[in-house]
């Protein structure tokens, strides 16, 4: 509950709809209350004048005050509902903008459908919390407050009387919210885990169905399905006992009003008018006594909600901007290395160590070794997708971490070893890095990329839509995508990182041939497990378990006998054999 306070902000940012809907609210329970003081009136009036003017006056009294208490309804409706639509809107602007500048580290340790369903299921009960729930909770407090004062006015005793089952009331809904806030947080966290599931059987599908596993992940779906069923019918019994005891509640207090209340009359000592009034005004407070169930109810789930969103909200980004802070605007792109050691965790093992690399603007460096040698985890430590120690990674002379990120990362154009292609068109993807990209440069990138005859064959070219994740394409050509994406941003760094592994070699051969005169403009650090990608670099450097074993160019380091001479020798055996 105490999480709710942190909505107070997104309240005051809109405190004119807050304000008006308050005061809406007030006005039609004024007008609410109305109803019985007139119909009382109307009653001891028509007792001693039983007259049929005396019946239309009231009558009419009575359908003008309910037009007016309308149009104040759909007031408060009106702007609370927008109200909590606006801070929806707010929160889920908020929750992307965060996801987006969370690091690398954070996905590996979260679920996307688990990120996802907070941001839509949890999202939607936090604006019932805002909208709906502050609407009846007003009500039911101005409502309560009216109906009381009035009670009291007509007869005190009578009034405490019918208020004997509120301490009962008070201890049912404390004893019921907590156990419902408990039920809708393990719902919410099930739900999650669903979402995960389908989330990764509609990324996996081939994997699944190449595995004829479709039998294996229903029975897993119908499993966590039963679960959040379970876990739902346990929140619906423990709501659908509370609604009935408040109901059973409410009706004890009336049946003590109705015996105590007509011996009052009997006596003499109210009139029939002012019992009807009472009546009526205690039929009034069953509505905020029902109310405070159901508010209770919205209340403790949004609460549950709005604790899963701050969760994520809450998480402070490990790679932020730090000042002091230097203008990166016009980074050239030498880079340099300096005793670099890193580890994923403090304390964890490292992945690299002691790394030293000098750089000029313009040059190629190729860095080989085995498979997790921490090639892929240097390039990721330039653009800051991971953090290095300061003082060790350096972009003309400046260290990394002194350079706002979006100017380091605007100077750095990247090709991961996995593939992320958008669910759009063939240009959209290639045009990520720069939008306003004309239709000419992205077909040159594309022609360098070596996707010439690729986008022949499409029968819409740059139109074509690429499906998701890029599903339609074969996986040399979501990589030369990947490249061309890389190439159209034409920055002063590009990080290749074993981008053409799923290129044959004659086709490698081209795309090299094509990006030769375009490395010579660039800064380009380049992974590869093939030697005839790397052979004309002006530095090759091989990683062995996180340290440089070599350093040299190719025709050295043939000759050196060490274990970049062995990677060649075993690929050009490769390839003899597999041209006999």
């Amino acid at each position: 509950m105490n999480r709710v306070r942190e909505l107070i902000p997104y309240f005051r940012r809109y405190r004119g709809r807050l304000i008006s809907g308050l005061t809406s609210i007030l006005l039609s329970v004024a007008l609410g209350l109305l109803t019985p003081i007139v119909v009382g009136r109307a009653v001891d009036t028509f007792v001693e004048d039983p007259s049929r003017r005396t019946l239309l006056t009231y009558a009419g009294l009575l359908v003008g005050i309910t037009l007016v208490q309308g149009i104040f309804i759909f007031l408060q409706r009106l702007l609370l509902v927008t109200m909590s639509r606006n801070i929806e809107f707010d929160l889920r602007n908020e929750y992307f903008a965060h996801l987006e500048k969370l690091p690398l580290s954070f996905y590996q340790r979260n679920y996307t459908g688990d990120l996802m369903a907070r941001g839509t299921n949890d999202l939607q009960a936090v604006r019932m919390l805002c909208g709906p729930a502050i609407m009846y909770s007003a009500n039911t407090l101005f409502t309560a407050t009216g109906a009381l004062f009035f009670m009291f006015r007509i007869h005190a005793g009578l009034a405490l009387l019918a208020l004997f089952t509120l301490p009962l009331v008070a201890v049912a809904t404390k004893v019921f919210g907590q156990r419902i806030h408990r039920l809708f947080q393990k719902v919410q966290e099930q739900f999650s885990a669903i979402s995960t599931n389908v989330q990764e059987n509609l990324a996996g599908g081939r994997v699944v169905r190449a595995y004829a596993q479709e039998e294996a992940e229903l029975l897993r779906f119908e499993k966590l399905n039963t679960e959040y069923v379970e876990r739902n019918r346990r929140l619906i019994r423990w709501t659908a006992a509370f609604h009935p005891l408040l109901h059973g509640l409410v009706g004890l207090g009336f049946v003590a009003v109705l015996w105590y209340g007509g011996g009052l009359v009997a006596r003499g000592v109210i009139t029939v008018g002012q019992f009807v009034t009472f009546t009526f005004f205690l039929s009034r407070l069953v509505w905020p006594m029902i109310a405070i169930g159901w508010v209770i109810n919205l209340v403790q789930r949004g609460s549950a909600s709005l604790g899963r969103i701050l969760e994520v909200l809450d998480t402070v980004p490990e790679i932020r901007d730090e000042p002091p802070l230097v203008d990166g605007e016009h980074i050239r792109g030498a880079i340099t290395l300096d005793n670099l050691s890193f580890a994923w965790e403090v304390d964890g093992q490292p992945v690299l160590s002691q790394i030293d690399l000098e750089v000029e603007a313009g040059k190629t460096v190729a860095i080989v070794g085995r498979t997790g040698a921490g090639k892929s985890t240097l390039l990721s430590l330039i653009p800051r997708l991971a953090d290095p120690p300061e003082a060790s990674v350096f972009v003309d002379g400046i260290d990394v971490r002194r350079f706002p990120l979006t100017d380091l990362r605007s100077a750095v154009a990247a090709v991961p070893q996995e593939t992320f292609l958008f669910s759009s068109t063939l240009g959209e993807n290639i045009a990520l890095g720069r939008p306003e990209a004309s239709r000419s440069e992205l077909e040159a990138a594309a022609l360098a990329a070596g996707l010439g005859e690729e986008m022949e064959g499409f029968s819409n070219g740059l139109d074509t839509l690429v499906g998701e994740r890029g599903i339609t394409l074969s996986g040399g050509q979501k990589q030369r995508v990947a490249l061309a994406r890389a190439l159209l941003k034409d920055s002063p760094v590009l990080l290749l990182d074993d981008c053409l592994s799923a290129v044959d070699t004659h086709t490698e051969e081209q795309i090299l041939s094509n990006l030769r005169e375009i490395f010579e403009e660039r800064t380009v650090l380049l992974v590869s497990h093939r030697i005839s990608t790397v052979k004309e670099a002006d530095l090759i450097m091989v990683l062995d378990e996180g340290r440089v074993a070599e350093r040299g160019r190719h025709d050295d380091l043939v000759r050196e006998d060490g274990i970049y001479a062995d990677l060649h020798h075993r690929q050009l055996l490769e390839e003899e054999l597999a041209a006999v």
